[in-house]
């Protein structure tokens, strides 16, 4: 699987896969996305709901998101 950069929608679904998962809704496009991409994958309950949930490379992803913010947060205070 080759890299790509990640749309604005891409991660914003990518962030409401981790933070509000009950809210997604299952037909939006950058779900197809990221699920080509392996950041998410589908989780099937036994009720026969689908639920997406975050890859391990999906949380690399967002946790080196959070890192780069944390980063320019600290330098911005320390100028």
């Amino acid at each position: 699987m080759g890299a790509s950069m990640l749309s604005p929608h891409e991660f914003a679904t990518l962030m409401l896969v981790r933070h509000a998962p009950d809210q997604l809704d299952m037909n939006r496009a950058e779900l197809d996305a990221l699920l080509e991409q392996q950041l998410v994958m589908l989780e099937q309950s036994a009720e026969g709901d689908r639920r997406a949930q975050l890859t391990d490379q999906g949380e690399l992803v967002l946790n080196a998101l959070d890192a780069g913010r944390v980063s320019r947060q600290v330098f911005a205070s320390n100028s």
